[in-house]
């Protein structure tokens, strides 16, 4: 059911090994060279830079077509009118999509990812417009185009082994409660059942594909999985959200629904160390790392929590403890027998995480350039010197 085949998948799976192990240095020059040549494949691959600007370019190619079309055939279409062009547009974009894969071998490329998001895009609006709003205008119908939306971005996943159709699919999840029970606590239940749903099935299918090119695919669904259920039972995270301004989350107090949002913070407790013992036991760095972001996540919560007053050095502290919790495992971890505790190392064994901070940092620096930037001092246009006086032979002037 996937548009890739095995052998592909492999093949670029392959490829990827062979340049982070020639840049480690595990591979001679020749080496890599020979085992290049038994990795070629015949997809059509580029680099980040291209494909966020050619899917970006194809998502505006396709609503300019969709918009001429209105504009030169239908100048005043009806709402069921226009529903139903944008279901024709969907199915359109999503063919195109799959003749891009299977007759330009495109992989990846920025073009066919585009067409499929705008496939989905196309579907929910069209939907909307076509028979919800004009047939069945209710509330519990509206969950049908969150459901179509999760069921045809996880479609889109799978299909095209797309990795963020995935949270696509999570977040269309996110408003299907919503739709079903005005109880805002009910809403936060069902939102970590379905989670926990996926994450079960997740779990199920990635035994067996433990060595093969489905591993990365899933440990990533299954590291957002974790994430979802969190973030669910978090409720003090719409404290520091935009999404509460929007109306889309509710902002919890000890004093509304007692005993759930107790419950939640023994459960914002349980759940990191049950994520991080998840992840040493099937030695997997993304559920290790949302384990970790979790368990900062709730030292940060607990104040706001329990009602405590917060002060500007708690971020300090969380830092200091932090640095104090990494030298700790750092220094366990290299006195173990060659360095190595239950598979585990702190060892640097590739370059890979080097060269991943360091993106990282020059993506922080890019987004937070007032950290560095000193303030302007405002100035005061209006403010006149006076009170002195100067001149001299009957001449006189303030200053």
């Amino acid at each position: 059911m996937r548009i890739y085949t095995e052998s592909s998948e492999e093949t670029l799976r392959a490829r990827k090994f062979l340049r982070q192990w020639s840049g480690d240095g595990f591979l001679s020059k020749d080496q890599y060279q020979l085992l290049e040549q038994d990795t070629v494949s015949d997809l059509r691959t580029t680099n980040i830079f291209l494909r966020l600007v050619l899917f970006f370019f194809t998502v505006v190619g396709v609503a300019g077509a969709i918009g001429l079309f209105f504009t030169i055939f239908l100048s005043r279409p009806s709402q069921q009118t226009t529903g139903i062009f944008l279901l024709i547009f969907a199915a359109v974009c999503y063919a195109t999509a799959e003749v891009a894969v299977t007759q330009a071998r495109l992989y990846r490329y920025g073009i066919e990812e585009a067409l499929a998001v705008c496939a989905v895009a196309c579907l929910c609006v069209g939907l909307e417009s076509a028979f919800i709003s004009v047939l069945y205008p209710s509330r519990e119908m509206q969950s049908v185009i969150l459901a179509v939306g999760a069921v045809a971005s996880l479609w889109i996943w799978y299909r095209f082994n797309l990795w963020y159709a995935f949270p696509a699919a999570m977040i269309f999840v996110i408003f299907l409660p919503a739709c079903w029970t005005p109880s805002h606590p009910a809403q936060h239940v069902s939102i970590a059942v379905l989670y926990a749903a996926g994450l079960i099935c997740i779990a199920s299918i990635r035994s067996r594909h433990r060595f093969d090119y489905f591993e990365d695919a899933y440990s990533l669904s299954e590291a957002f999985l974790w994430l979802g259920i969190y973030l669910s039972f978090n409720l003090k995270i719409s404290d520091f959200s935009l999404l509460l301004h929007l109306g889309l989350l509710t902002r919890f107090t000890s004093k509304s629904a007692d005993l759930f949002y107790w419950t939640t913070w023994v459960l914002i407790w349980c759940l990191p160390p049950l994520i991080l013992t998840h992840g040493v036991r099937q030695k997997d760095r993304l559920i290790l790392a949302v384990g970790a972001v979790t368990a900062v996540l709730t030292l940060i919560t607990n104040k706001p929590y329990l009602g405590w007053q917060r002060h500007t050095w708690d971020p300090m502290l969380l830092g200091i403890a932090l640095a104090a919790v990494s030298l700790f495992l750092r220094r366990w971890l290299a006195l173990g027998p060659d360095g190595v505790r239950h598979g585990f190392t702190a060892a640097r064994l590739s370059g890979k995480d080097k060269h991943t901070m360091s993106v990282g940092s020059a993506v922080l620096g890019l987004i937070t350039p007032q950290s560095i930037t000193p303030t302007p001092q405002p100035t005061h246009p209006e403010f006149r010197f006076g009170g002195g006086e100067s001149g001299g032979g009957g001449a006189s002037g303030d200053f």
